[in-house]
């Protein structure tokens, strides 16, 4: 749903950035992961597994959000493939960020593997114990993690190209602050 707004809604801001600063965090704790076999890894484990399941439910607010109020409207003088661009990325965002933390807990699942939240409080297996299916699902979960991360930096080019190249409002739709919206 298109709005008349010319920025993103303040809880549509704060969850954005919220949920920008988790997936780094995820991303690099990630990366920490796969490269060691030290005694850290079980910390960044400790910390991985809670902060995928806080990225789900944070992911699904957002979209919840996003359905709720929309988005401003892209510049009416963007070129369609860079509309289309927008749009498609933004659904593969919302797809990664719902998609990476059940592939994780799915992956747990079939190596038994259990998902313990902050309390100590156990998310029951999603799918049976099973050693193949644990491979398919860590392959899937590690390689997404890179086309992830291609696209945040995809994100990134594309608001400093609005911000500094374009200068079309479109990175301040976003922006966090408490500037009202501009009129139209």
């Amino acid at each position: 749903m298109a709005t008349n707004r010319t920025r993103f809604a303040p809880l549509q801001r704060v969850f954005h950035w919220l949920m920008a600063l988790c997936i780094l965090a995820m991303l690099f704790i990630g990366v920490g992961m796969v490269s060691t076999v030290t005694t850290k890894y079980l910390a960044l484990v400790s910390i991985h597994k809670p902060l995928g399941i806080t990225i789900l439910v944070l992911a699904l607010i957002r979209l919840s959000l996003r359905l709720y109020y929309g988005a401003p409207a892209l510049p009416a003088d963007l070129p369609e493939p860079m509309k289309l661009a927008a749009k498609l990325s933004h659904t593969v965002f919302y797809a990664l960020m719902i998609a990476m933390p059940l592939l994780g807990w799915a992956m747990l699942s079939a190596a038994e593997y259990p998902v313990v939240l902050y309390g100590g409080l156990h998310l029951p297996p999603l799918v049976s114990v099973n050693p193949e299916l644990h491979t398919m699902l860590w392959d899937a979960h590690f390689y997404l993690a890179f086309v992830f991360f291609a696209l945040i930096l995809l994100h990134l080019g594309a608001a400093l190209f609005h911000k500094w190249v374009r200068r079309d409002g479109v990175f301040e739709a976003m922006a966090p602050g408490l500037a009202p919206d501009r009129p139209e």
